[in-house]
């Protein structure tokens, strides 16, 4: 059983943003500590990844853990009410994904999934987006 009311249930999911969240911003952040120049949200790219580095042909997507369903993450929790609806977004949150991943190799890019709970360790972050990119120079 929701612990909220509908109402307030309604404003805290409204409140949920698409773009600039605090996982993401951490990501920009690390690659701008780093050293790395990128792009963000290019809208004529399939699924409008949320970082680009155009040099090393990559797109980076910083996924949520809840929304994109992080396979063995805590933070991947299945909601108790209306269980059949939220089963059904999330499989089509994942097979959209897999579509978007598709295509963007098709047009030569490298895709990099970069976990909302990975982000949290900065130190971890910077080795993981070093790791990624190494030898692609």
């Amino acid at each position: 059983m929701d612990h909220l009311s509908a109402a307030a249930r309604r404003d805290l999911m409204r409140r949920i943003r698409g773009q600039d969240t605090a996982p993401e911003m951490r990501v920009r952040r690390a690659l701008h500590r780093l050293g790395f120049r990128f792009r963000i949200h290019r809208r004529d790219l399939p699924g409008t990844p949320d970082v680009l580095l155009p040099r090393y042909k990559t797109a980076m997507f910083v996924h949520g853990c809840f929304w994109h369903r992080h396979p063995g993450c805590k933070r991947a929790s299945q909601p108790a009410t209306n269980a059949e609806r939220w089963k059904q977004k999330f499989a089509r949150n994942i097979e959209r994904d897999r579509i978007v991943e598709r295509e963007l190799s098709a047009l030569g890019w490298t895709v990099a999934v970069i976990w909302e709970c990975e982000a949290r360790n900065e130190e971890a972050l910077s080795k993981r987006i070093v790791d990624l990119l190494k030898g692609k120079s």
